[in-house]
């Protein structure tokens, strides 16, 4: 079999699919990501870019628009290339968030094309309007509207979907759902666990070990949409309660989902100038490198997980497979996952007063949680493994469980992606 695994910035939810199929002699798999997609170190796949930029004068609802027919453009190119190169994949699993797969069809109009179905925005009760700090307006709700029609067209043009929650699954057109499977691409357990020797040494030469008091909170970008101005305004008043508590935080400075600030360059430091911390007990890490994430993780005390009803985050079902206790916010997502007092504990989104509470709670008797941390290991080992999620899609496409015994090597079947660059 022949698959195409397409993502923007691939392999973004496809890294683990990419490692597990691309060697397997029975499968010949192809990555395509954009020019500034990481890869993946060893594989070896195709890139392409839009040939420029939307046009300035463009109807600001119609820009996404404009830049998805470029990105669409863009790959067009790369399927024609790997068409005239003799590769014709029997299907195509793509996140077509972008634009990437409006006219794959018609490059290669038998393959199944498989869609990632991570969101669909401008439904009821999800994110659009959730925080009234950050209302929005006529002109956000006109501009959601128009930007629907790429995700309406995916939603048409592919054979199947998937979505990694039943809450994400939800928020799509229900003449689609029927459509759309709930399969969860799963978060590598195996090297996540707690580890009660754990440490971290600070930038300050602070080391800080597993049964400390320390607070954490994980995202991509610190912003609203990930609940850090709620976050930051229970801190001061952690802090203030807690004298030795330290709170280690991890995330860029960019916009991920919504809008910067409009009076500072970013979140942290608009949040820093309203709210009144102690800096040598809180530490912005920015972006670490995978394995100082998951040693922060386990020496967690308190692991905040917030979010507006919007997508899931990998990080916490990482945080809970690592066995932190996490405090997440009462939200679709999150209650999707967690249980309040069996698995983890919830709070209302906009209660700063219940979140410092909870985590002083959290702090001052850890031994009242035990269970609860054990608990959230089991959630995510039962419904969220690797195993479990590259089983559903190999389910979905009809790939075999375990591949047939045959003389090929991995080497030879990766050899077509090998020859073929975009043109």
């Amino acid at each position: 079999m022949r698959i195409l695994l397409i993502h923007q910035n691939f392999p973004g939810q496809f890294r683990h699919l990419a490692q597990a199929w691309a060697y397997r002699p029975d499968l010949q798999v192809v990555g395509i990501g954009r020019d500034r997609a990481p890869g993946i170190p060893g594989l070896n796949i195709l890139r392409y870019s839009p040939h420029r930029a939307p046009h300035s004068h463009q109807h600001p609802y119609l820009r996404q628009m404009e830049n998805a027919v470029l990105h669409g453009q863009g790959m067009l190119r790369v399927l024609l290339t790997l068409k005239n190169k003799g590769f014709v994949p029997d299907a195509i699993v793509a996140h077509p968030g972008w634009g990437e797969t409006l006219y794959a069809r018609d490059v290669f109009p038998n393959a199944r094309l498989i869609h990632f179905c991570e969101w669909y925005y401008g439904t009821p009760g999800a994110d659009l309007g959730f925080d009234p700090e950050f209302p929005s307006t006529l002109d956000d709700a006109a501009r959601v509207r128009t930007w629907k029609a790429l995700h309406t067209l995916n939603l048409e043009q592919c054979d199947l979907g998937v979505s990694p929650t039943h809450w994400q699954w939800s928020r799509h057109p229900e003449t689609h759902r029927s459509r759309i499977h709930v399969i969860h691409e799963g978060i590598d357990t195996q090297h996540l666990n707690p580890d009660p020797k754990a440490w971290i040494r600070l930038r300050s030469g602070l080391v800080l070990r597993q049964g400390a008091p320390v607070i954490t909170y994980v995202a991509r970008n610190l912003e609203p949409y990930r609940g850090f101005h709620v976050f930051m305004r229970a801190l001061e008043q952690i802090q203030r309660l807690h004298p030795t508590c330290h709170a280690l935080i991890v995330g860029g400075d960019g916009v991920s989902y919504g809008r910067r600030p409009k009076d500072a360059p970013n979140w942290r430091r608009k949040m820093l100038a309203e709210v009144k911390l102690d800096p040598t007990r809180t530490h912005f890490l920015g972006k670490v490198p995978y394995a100082t994430y998951r040693r922060i993780l386990q020496i967690s005390a308190a692991h905040i997980y917030f979010i507006y009803p919007f997508v899931l985050s990998w990080s916490a079902l990482e945080a809970m497979a690592t066995g932190c206790l996490l405090i997440g916010s009462r939200t679709a997502p999150v209650e999707e996952v967690i249980q309040h007092g069996h698995n983890g504990l919830l709070v209302d989104f906009f209660d700063i007063q219940g979140l410092a509470t909870q985590t002083i709670e959290a702090l001052a008797e850890p031994q009242r949680f035990t269970e609860l941390r054990r608990q959230a290991q089991q959630t995510v080992r039962q419904s969220y493994t690797l195993e479990k999620g590259i089983e559903g899609y190999a389910r979905l496409l009809g790939i075999p469980a375990h591949p047939p015994p045959t003389p090929s090597t991995g080497a030879a079947h990766s050899t077509a992606a090998n020859e073929v660059s975009p043109c």
